[in-house]
């Protein structure tokens, strides 16, 4: 009597998972980076839901509860300011403004970045050093000295403060895809679309830069820190956002002012601006580790 043969049929195989299914399942295994999401999460709801939701106003002021320390004993869980001002309140509408500036400055720099980074990559050459030379001469520019001047001659509204912070955060986006570029541009597929006459702008924008685009997320939760990082440096210095909006670079600037008397103006807002920045390094790190086809 003979062995039994086997029939395995396509279908038997088990199901394969989508590079974007693979990389959330070993992202949700890092602990530390899944975390870091939750966290980051409710930090970005607080902030954008919940002065929406606390019977206090980040303006209003409440003149019997004025440098009122925190304390769960009334709704003022953070304390006031000596205008009797609610801090819980203020910190995350500082907040809001904060993740807003951060998050729309990653964007119009990373745009630029990809765009001028994939473009000098692919094209090589003269037109690859003319344009990395222009950003090594942005490089040498000062950046803080140029934003100075530029909060002082325009005023410090929100779109001037983005515009301000994202004219040099591209710099090093540009260099990371232009890298990336380079070794993409010899691959068998861009050759293939090369044979049959794609162009090079359509060859950037459908071949190259959709490639890029774990690199480019990776690198995102490394820009956004350090944008908010600069606004708060700004408004530290006076010269970031202005009333009746605030920022936690404000909210630090003011509890510094007065921190022998009423600390908690700003251990506040520090506190929250801390577990932000932790919170997106470790999600880089987690994003970074998940999309590394390296462990794939």
């Amino acid at each position: 009597m003979g062995t039994p043969l086997i029939n395995l049929s396509v279908t038997d195989a088990p199901p394969s998972r989508s590079p974007l299914a693979t990389a959330a399942r070993r992202f949700a295994r890092n602990r530390a980076a899944f975390a870091a999401l939750l966290l980051l999460v409710l930090i970005v709801l607080a902030c954008f839901v919940g002065p929406l939701l606390s019977p206090n106003n980040a303006i209003d002021s409440d003149w019997s509860a004025i440098s009122l320390a925190p304390t769960l004993a009334n709704m003022h869980w953070f304390g006031t300011d000596e205008l009797g001002r609610d801090l819980l309140v203020r910190t995350l509408v500082g907040g809001r403004v904060s993740l807003e500036v951060g998050l729309l400055g990653t964007l119009v720099s990373g745009v630029i970045g990809v765009a001028w980074g994939a473009t000098a990559g692919y094209l090589g050459g003269r037109v690859d050093a003319v344009m990395m030379r222009i950003v090594d001469m942005m490089y040498a520019i000062p950046y803080m000295l140029i934003a100075i001047l530029m909060m002082t001659l325009f005023g410090r509204a929100f779109y001037l403060v983005v515009l301000t912070i994202s004219a040099f955060s591209w710099l090093d986006m540009a260099r990371v895809v232009r890298g990336q570029t380079l070794s993409l541009r010899s691959r068998e597929f861009i050759d293939a679309a090369k044979a049959i006459g794609v162009g090079s702008r359509s060859i950037i924008s459908r071949h190259i830069v959709p490639n890029l685009i774990g690199v480019v997320v990776v690198y995102a939760t490394v820009t956004v820190p350090g944008i908010v990082l600069t606004e708060s440096v700004l408004s530290f210095l006076g010269l970031g956002v202005q009333e009746p909006m605030t920022s936690w670079g404000v909210l630090i600037q003011d509890g510094a002012q007065k921190l022998e008397s009423t600390p908690w103006l700003l251990l506040c807002p520090a506190l929250m601006l801390c577990a932000t920045l932790y919170s997106v390094s470790f999600v880089g790190d987690g994003l970074r580790d998940a999309l590394d086809p390296k462990d794939r």
